[in-house]
């Protein structure tokens, strides 16, 4: 019974020679003190854990947790981590036995408790323990994603070969880091530019070089209507919060160094956006910022863009309609980690018939001049490729095969096993629409193979005919702003509304006439909404408005 290695690296202990570098942040990390025999003090998840007094790695106790059916955790949130400083996370394991396996399964969290996705191939590794007749070290080196404000600390116990009963044993559990105050980096970073992308704006630049390298960097950002001569400078010793709404004052966003680019989304459309960047060192009250000297800017415009479809699957199949046209299996909404997508497999016990698509709303291309679609694609095991296709007659409720498809699989590139996610390209999709386009994805199976096949982020985006500054759509004021309840606004001609959040979903999407309208927002989640009116001209204008 061979199990594979973890990817992480391993550390074979033979003494205890733990270094402490400061404060451990895990409660009862050593497990020293027990208030039962199942549940260790300052832990928040103990599944089929018990203290062990016989295998231990230093001190008195460990914890032994003994593999069942399922996946069993052990697991504590652990306070105090500050975005941008650098930690060290260890823990020790002992696995000697064939019926169980182990690894760590942890995450970065924001101050809400949300999960990030920082670091998820050392964090979460596809790989698990071997055994081992001595105790192993996972020890790794990791600076804090910048919105982190907790860590989950889990490892996780599995049986191995369909074997349950089996125990792994860890000891030790640490979180420290260097208090080391650093000087304020040397240099600027260089090449600092800015390319629009549809509704946004990429910006990159060459990590900033020098004696004292930079942790972080600072984005600061305008509209260039409300410019002014020069960004206020950022003040040491206070961080500044994230903001990506433009209608809150200035952009703002943290990146660590060794990333060099950063996407602000869902800006105005054409609009001119002017941007500055600041390197750092340190975090919270201890930040210092590089400010003198002449700071790196760039502007961009985004373009004139209508977000048509944008599905990113965060809770369900979201506008996407699944379609059943044989066998019992269907496509339904799934997640992996960080991930979500909608999932098919004709697969149940053995490969089975199936044809079930996956069908856009209906698509409304009048008044532009092109569109694109985009995707990303993932897929396990053998069977039928999945099947790209569109339509301009579909009626957006019946079985797909009464109704004209064009098979347009060939113009995107897809996943190449092993549930790899691909990126499609950009898909030209204009020249199928008449004006009206269903997109769908046809997925196949019979009792030979069945693929499990998986797909995220389907998005259509289309170019007007006519740029913002040539529009005949009056202002509309949105009101009241914020909104509870529903939100006001006049129309001086007919135009397509569109509602997005700040991620792109859409939440709402209507033809409208000219006069007075109202549109309920009671569903709607609290936050920042884009709303976008389009004439068939290809005229566009864009809104915000908060709901509370």
């Amino acid at each position: 019974m061979i199990k594979s290695v973890f990817t992480f690296l391993l550390v074979t202990v033979f003494a205890f020679t733990l270094s402490v570098q400061g404060q451990n942040l895990v409660v009862n990390g050593d497990l020293e003190t027990w208030s039962t025999d199942v549940m260790p003090d300052g832990w928040d998840k103990a599944e089929s854990i018990t203290k062990e007094s016989t295998t231990i790695h230093s001190g008195t106790y460990s914890a032994k947790h003994t593999s069942g059916d399922g996946t069993l955790d052990f697991q504590q949130d652990v306070a105090g981590i500050t975005g941008g400083a650098t930690y060290t996370i260890e823990y020790f394991f002992y696995d000697n036995d064939p019926a169980a396996r182990t690894r760590i399964w942890s995450y970065w969290m924001d101050v809400d408790g949300n999960y990030l996705d920082d670091h998820a191939d050392i964090l979460r590794p596809g790989t698990y323990s071997e055994d081992n007749a001595s105790w192993q070290s996972f020890n790794q080196v990791l600076v804090a994603p910048l919105a982190a404000a907790q860590f989950r600390f889990e490892v996780r116990v599995y049986k191995q070969d369909g074997i349950s009963g089996g125990a792994v044993y860890y000891d030790d559990f640490s979180i420290t880091t260097d208090a080391t105050i650093d000087p304020e980096p040397t240099n600027y970073p260089t090449a600092f530019a800015a390319a629009a992308e549809d509704l946004g704006i990429r910006l990159t630049w060459t990590d900033a070089t020098g004696a004292q390298l930079p942790d972080a960097y600072l984005i600061l950002g305008e509209a260039v209507t409300t410019r002014q001569t020069n960004f206020d400078l950022p003040v040491d010793g206070q961080p500044m919060s994230n903001n990506d709404d433009p209608t809150q004052g200035t952009l703002v966003w943290n990146v660590l160094a060794g990333n060099e680019t950063f996407k602000f989304s869902s800006l105005e459309a054409n609009t001119m956006y002017h941007f500055a960047i600041f390197p750092y060192t340190n975090a919270g009250t201890d930040i210092d910022y590089k400010t003198d000297g002449t700071y790196p800017e760039a502007t961009a415009t985004t373009q004139n863009v209508v977000v048509l479809l944008n599905e990113p699957f965060d809770a369900d199949l979201g506008v996407m309609q699944a379609y059943n046209v044989l066998g019992d299996q269907v496509w339904v909404w799934s997640s992996f980690g960080s991930d979500q997508f909608a999932k098919m497999s004709g697969f149940s016990g053995g490969a089975l018939d199936n044809e079930d698509w996956l069908i856009s709303p209906e698509l409304n291309l009048t008044g532009l001049q092109s569109a694109t679609l985009t995707f990303r694609t993932a897929y396990n095991y053998d069977g039928d490729a999945l099947q790209l296709m569109v339509s301009n007659d579909y009626d957006g409720q019946g079985n797909p095969n009464n109704f004209t498809w064009t098979n347009i699989t060939d113009q995107a590139q897809w996943s190449d096993g092993s549930f790899n996610f691909v990126e499609s390209g950009n898909v030209d999709v204009f020249s199928y629409a008449n004006p009206k386009l269903f997109v769908a994805f046809k997925y196949t199976s019979n009792t030979t193979g069945a693929s499990n096949w998986e797909v995220d982020y389907v998005r259509v985006t289309g170019e007007g005919t006519v740029g913002f500054a040539e529009n005949n759509i009056e202002k509309v004021v949105v009101y009241p702003n914020p909104a509870t309840s529903a939100i006001q606004f006049s129309l001086s001609d007919k135009v397509n509304v569109t509602i997005t959040d700040l991620q792109g979903k859409i939440v709402f999407n209507q033809l409208m006439e000219a006069g007075s309208k109202s549109i309920d927002v009671s569903a709607f989640t609290k936050g920042v909404y884009l709303m976008t009116l389009r004439q068939d001209n290809g005229s566009v204008q864009t809104s915000r408005f908060s709901k509370l």
